[in-house]
């Protein structure tokens, strides 16, 4: 595929986390130069390019929440990859300012530097969460009210309307991207993490939380970007939201008994009981992508396709004795 059109740099924030660095790949095995902001507080800086792959490659660590040390970087950008998020939903639960400032106000940070230096695009990294809990499956773009249940998202629904916003303001052409569950390589966070780690606490138990029947769909990360990248070269409303999931889901009792299964299977399930394993969790979850699909994006692994990849990587990582 052939990319848009582009005369400048894209700067991706958030570019040495597991969406980040996989954007970053992506974008420079186009021959696009790129420059990654990274707190490094969830990112990794072994995630960046080194050797030959660096050579279009440039890296601030900065906290986006501080324009001074980068906003130069966007002068004369083509575009903009602002994925820098709190990765850890259950965290805002407990500390409500989290998704505050790194969601809301880092978010109108960047804009303001694209505002500022005249930057053409930028693409935002949104949620599922921003649903709530739909009752329509698969929920398509169009489905509302939207009613987040969880801090995360809704901050991530107070930025999807300041991206919007800025774009007719100002003049960007905006992609806002809805994610389902996002796993791959370089991920810190989320159920697989979760379940690896108390499994290494107590090989003998794994707590899940809720009763097992939640469901939802799994991307990997590689193919969440393609999916970005098709709508960037594609797409030609001024702001245009797309889903990005699998058309299918997974329960967690699945994930668990896989997990365990890469643990050797000897460990029981111990549930915690209830719909919802969380406060702010959506216990179902299933996008529609034919809006995605009709751009001639589709997802190549089902979610359980996807979890079984990644849990080999992370076991193999962890060098897990099966």
């Amino acid at each position: 595929m052939a990319p848009a059109h582009r005369d400048g740099p894209a700067i991706v924030t958030g570019g040495a986390g597991a969406i980040g660095s996989a954007a970053v790949r992506a974008l420079l095995a186009r021959g696009v130069e790129v420059c990654a902001i990274d707190s490094l507080v969830g990112g990794r800086k072994e995630h960046l390019p080194h050797g030959a792959e660096a050579a279009r490659f440039s890296f601030v660590e900065s906290d986006v929440r501080e324009p001074t040390a980068y906003q130069e970087r966007f002068r004369g950008a083509a575009e903009i990859w602002h994925l820098a998020a709190n990765p850890d939903i259950r965290r805002g639960t407990s500390d409500p300012r989290v998704d505050l400032e790194n969601g809301t106000v880092a978010t109108f940070h960047v804009l303001e530097c694209a505002r500022r230096h005249d930057v053409p695009r930028f693409f935002f990294s949104s949620s599922s969460a921003v649903y709530g809990l739909p009752t329509v499956f698969p929920t398509p773009e169009s489905y509302g009210p939207l009613e987040p249940r969880s801090l995360y998202g809704g901050h991530k629904l107070a930025a999807e309307g300041m991206v919007a916003a800025y774009a007719h303001s100002y003049g960007l052409t905006a992609f806002v991207f809805r994610f389902a569950n996002i796993i791959g390589p370089g991920m810190t966070h989320g159920v697989l993490i979760d379940f690896f780690d108390k499994l290494r606490r107590d090989p003998t138990t794994l707590e899940v939380l809720g009763d097992g029947h939640q469901a939802k769909s799994y991307l990997r990360t590689d193919e969440c970007v393609e999916g970005m990248l098709v709508a960037g070269d594609r797409a030609t409303d001024r702001v245009n939201v797309f889903n990005l999931g699998t058309t299918d889901r997974i329960s967690v009792r699945e994930i668990a008994e896989k997990v365990i299964a890469a643990h050797g299977g000897r460990a029981r399930i111990a549930y915690t009981g209830g719909e919802v394993g969380w406060v702010g969790d959506v216990p179902q979850q299933l996008l529609a992508i034919d809006k995605i699909g009709h751009l001639g994006w589709h997802p190549k692994l089902t979610s359980a396709q996807a979890i079984d990849r990644t849990i080999t990587e992370i076991a193999d990582a962890r060098k897990c004795a099966r």
